[in-house]
């Protein structure tokens, strides 16, 4: 029996969410990187990244290769970087949108006194 597109999609989206999976799908987004920048940029511990890169790699979302004693990251396609920015626009239009009520609460904070 298959998975229904809506709950792959929610498993999708269930596997991003965690902030060290996200920061390291935005540094990605630049080109490959060794897991030593990657420590160095996140500033966490190796096994908790390790654990962390190895769910995008079962995910297939990102791609391992080894340089010698270096293991390189790099996303698996574009689209993931695709998605990166679509939610980077979606949180500015929702922040902005916050912004404005907030502006319009205090401004109706001073008009009430």
């Amino acid at each position: 029996m298959s998975v229904p597109l809506y709950q792959a999609k929610a498993e999708f989206f269930r596997m991003l969410g965690h902030p060290v999976r996200i920061r390291v799908l935005e540094l990605l987004q630049d080109g490959p990187l060794p897991v030593r920048d990657l420590l160095t940029a996140i500033e966490i511990e190796p096994s908790a990244l390790s654990q962390q890169l190895a769910v995008l790699r079962r995910s297939g979302i990102v791609t391992a290769t080894r340089e010698g004693s270096t293991v390189v990251y790099e996303l698996a396609g574009g689209d993931v970087a695709d998605l990166m920015r679509a939610a980077r626009r979606i949180l500015t239009e929702m922040l902005a949108g916050q912004n404005e009520l907030l502006t319009e609460l205090r401004e109706a904070e001073v008009a009430a006194k």
